[in-house]
């Protein structure tokens, strides 16, 4: 899809991908302090709780600490790597999650403006949409593991390299037991399509089956109930993607120091800390998408919600609006609970083993998204029939 058919259009679409790049980068030092305070929580102590009020104003404070750290280049290091490495960082998290749809279009009608008329538009609730959207999130998702590599090369320390080696070997493992289990998901919805994977979910749990129409109207249409296994698979891939514990044996304190980012300090440091968040915010958002339903809200059609909004609105430009707010606050919702979800899992579980890790990639995780593949497969042939 293009940026769009006129100056307002592409002026919109233009904004649009800035907001979304503010968003996600906004939310990770309120995803750092909610870190922190969930920590104490869980761990039975205060957190931040001096600068601000329940510590708010700590946040500002690490950000002044991250801009004023002194500047410094290792001695040993490839110069144009080690400053590359975190700039790169931080791409593909931002060009990814700006391909999640986070709500339903917003119509705008006919409208005069400077003496012309413009309109009419549908403004997507994402940063773009491209059809093979899984197939492209994934794909920019998986850059990451190249800039692991800069980092750990370019700093010229070997516990930086050993934990670069570390985590491309992890990435690998992993991307494998997390591409196949959305293949199941694929074959089920029949498209690669993000958003037509959310309409897909609405209203109640009904599907056919050899014929006959099955209707479970105490559950939501969800794909976590057709496909649970890929959910448990991906979710826990997920983890391994996004570094964090318990599969952050790039890092590894305890072994390497500080792993890959040993080197860093500062506004640098603070790159590689976002893009470790923003796969976070990747992996929520397609758990959402794929699992829950996405932007829809249970039990109710996006035909039911436009109409109830047509009702209590005076016209349609507003009724779009309201659905698209009543979505994105849907969406939200879902997504702060993974994102929740990846906080609570590393204050409770311990650090794999670095033999444990690479076990459960290939012997355990692969074997059953692969299993779930042929299951799925089989079921819908015979559903078929």
């Amino acid at each position: 899809m293009g940026m769009g058919k006129d100056i307002f259009e592409i002026t919109v679409n233009g904004l649009k991908l800035v907001v979304i790049f503010l968003m996600m980068v906004q939310m990770v030092p309120i995803l750092v302090w909610l870190e922190r305070r969930g920590s104490a929580f869980i761990q039975d102590r205060l957190g931040p709780n001096r600068v601000g009020p329940l510590g708010l104003m700590q946040l500002l404070a690490d950000a002044v600490k991250f801009l004023t750290k002194e500047n410094f280049v290792p001695d040993t290091a490839k110069p144009f790597l080690y400053y590359a490495a975190p700039v790169f960082a931080l791409i593909p998290g931002a060009v990814a999650f700006s391909a999640i749809p986070m709500s339903s279009p917003i119509q705008v009608g006919t409208f005069e403006m400077f003496g012309s008329t413009w309109g009419p538009y549908t403004f997507l609730v994402q940063g773009y949409e491209i059809g093979v959207g899984i197939v492209f999130i994934l794909g920019v998702s998986s850059l990451a593991a190249y800039t692991l590599l800069m980092a750990g090369w370019g700093s010229g320390n070997k516990y930086t390299l050993m934990g670069a080696l570390r985590a491309s070997a992890q990435t690998i493992s992993y991307e494998l037991a997390l591409g196949l289990s959305i293949v199941g998901v694929i074959m089920l919805y029949g498209t690669f399509n993000l958003t037509e994977m959310t309409l897909a979910q609405q209203g109640p749990l009904s599907f056919t089956f050899l014929g006959n129409n099955v209707t479970a109207s105490w559950l939501p249409n969800w794909g976590i109930f057709y496909q649970p296994l890929a959910a448990i698979l991906f979710f826990s891939a997920a983890f391994a993607e996004s570094n964090r514990l318990p599969f952050d044996l790039a890092e590894g304190e305890s072994e390497l120091v500080g792993g890959f980012h040993t080197e860093y300090g500062g506004f640098k440091f603070n790159m590689f800390f976002i893009g470790e968040y923003g796969h976070m915010m990747i992996a929520s958002g397609l758990m959402v998408l794929f699992f829950f339903g996405g932007y829809t809200i249970p039990y109710v059609s996006v035909a039911e919600l436009n109409e109830w909004a047509a009702s209590v609105t005076s016209t349609a430009g507003k009724a779009s609006a309201l659905v698209a707010l009543i979505h994105f606050l849907a969406f939200n919702v879902k997504f702060a609970f993974f994102m929740w979800v990846f906080i609570w899992v590393r204050w409770t579980l311990p650090r794999f083993r670095y033999d444990q890790l690479m076990d459960l990639g290939w012997k355990t995780m692969l074997p059953w998204a692969l299993a779930n593949t042929i299951i799925t497969a089989f079921v819908i042939y015979i559903a078929s029939l």
